[in-house]
C-alpha cells in the first residue's frame, strides 16, 4: 500500500460490516472517500485518526470523515469484533452527516456513551443489522428508516456532546496536534516546510519527523490529500474548476489537474 492509498469504494447510500477475526494483520495508514462510522464491540484496541490516538472500549463510536488519515492498532491476543458503516459523503438529506464535519472541526472523532445511550444504539443496530439480512416485506424501506434513526440519534449526542469526556481515552503530540489543526484551517495559503517551521518554532527535521511518525504522511502528501478534497467538495459546490483549485491552495493549475487525476481516477471537469 502506498503512502497515500485510498481504499474500500462504495456506490450505495450505506453498507454495514459486522466483522470479528483475530488473524494478524499489518494495518498501515489510509484514507477513504466516503464517511466511516465504527462501533467498537470487543477486543483490545487503539485507531489513530489525523494524529490523535484513541484508546476504545466497548460500545464506544469512531467518527472516521471522508478523507481522514486513519489507521487500527491491534492486540490480536483475543479477537477484534467491531461494526462498520460505510456512508456516503454526498448522502442526502446532508444532515445526517453534520456530525463527520463537527468532528473534523473540533479534531475529535470520539463518542462514549453511558450505559442508557448503550442500549438505546444496541437496539437500532440489532434492527438495522436485521433488515439488511432479511427477505421479509418492507425489509429496504425499514433498513433506511433504521439508518436514519441511527444517524439522528448520533449526531444528537455528539452536536449537542453528551457524550462522556474523558481525557484518558486518547492520547497527542501536542505539537502535531496543532501543526494538524493549523494545516485542516489555512489550506488556501502558503503552507510550505520553511513557514511551518517558522510558525510553529520547530526545527524542520525535527517537525516533519514527528510528523510523519503520528500521522504516517509527509507534511507535503498530507497537504496535497487535504487540498484535493477540497478542491472536489467546492467543485461539486459549483464552483468552476480553475478557481476551485486556487481556493484549495494550488498556485499551478497543471499541477492541480495531474494531482487530481491521480488521487480521483478522472480530470476534474469530470466532476
Amino acid at each position: 500500500m502506498t503512502e497515500t492509498e485510498k481504499t474500500g469504494y462504495l456506490k450505495e447510500d450505506f453498507r454495514l460490516f459486522h466483522l470479528k477475526d483475530q488473524i494478524k494483520k499489518e494495518y498501515t495508514y489510509h484514507y477513504h472517500d466516503f464517511h466511516k462510522l465504527i462501533i467498537f464491540l470487543s477486543g483490545k484496541a487503539t485507531y489513530h485518526i489525523e494524529g490523535k490516538a484513541y484508546h476504545l472500549k466497548p460500545w464506544d463510536i469512531l467518527l472516521v470523515s471522508r478523507g481522514a488519515i486513519h489507521m487500527p492498532e491491534i492486540d490480536f491476543s483475543v479477537p477484534y469484533e467491531r461494526l462498520v458503516l460505510w456512508i456516503r459523503a454526498d448522502l442526502t438529506p446532508q444532515e445526517l452527516t453534520v456530525c463527520f464535519q463537527k468532528a473534523s472541526d473540533r479534531s475529535y472523532s470520539l463518542i462514549r456513551l453511558d450505559s442508557h445511550f448503550q442500549e438505546q444504539l444496541k437496539d437500532i443496530l440489532y434492527e438495522l443489522e436485521t433488515s439488511l439480512s432479511g427477505q421479509r416485506f418492507g425489509d429496504d424501506l425499514l433498513k433506511n428508516a433504521l439508518f436514519t434513526q441511527l444517524m439522528v440519534h448520533i449526531n444528537r449526542i455528539f452536536l449537542q456532546k453528551e457524550y462522556i469526556t474523558d481525557q484518558k481515552s486518547f492520547s497527542s503530540d501536542s505539537q502535531v496536534e496543532k501543526l494538524v489543526h493549523y494545516i485542516n484551517r489555512n489550506l488556501e495559503k502558503d503552507l510550505s516546510i520553511d513557514l511551518l517551521a517558522g510558525e510553529f518554532f520547530l526545527s524542520r527535521y525535527h517537525m516533519m519527523r514527528k510528523f510523519k511518525e503520528e500521522t504516517g504522511y509527509t507534511i507535503h502528501s498530507y497537504i496535497t490529500n487535504k487540498r484535493l478534497f477540497l478542491a472536489r467538495s467546492l467543485i461539486s459546490q459549483g464552483l468552476p474548476v480553475m478557481k476551485a483549485a486556487a481556493q484549495s491552495g494550488f498556485r499551478d493549475y497543471t499541477t492541480f489537474a495531474r494531482a487530481y487525476k491521480k488521487q480521483f481516477g478522472s480530470a476534474p471537469t469530470h466532476e
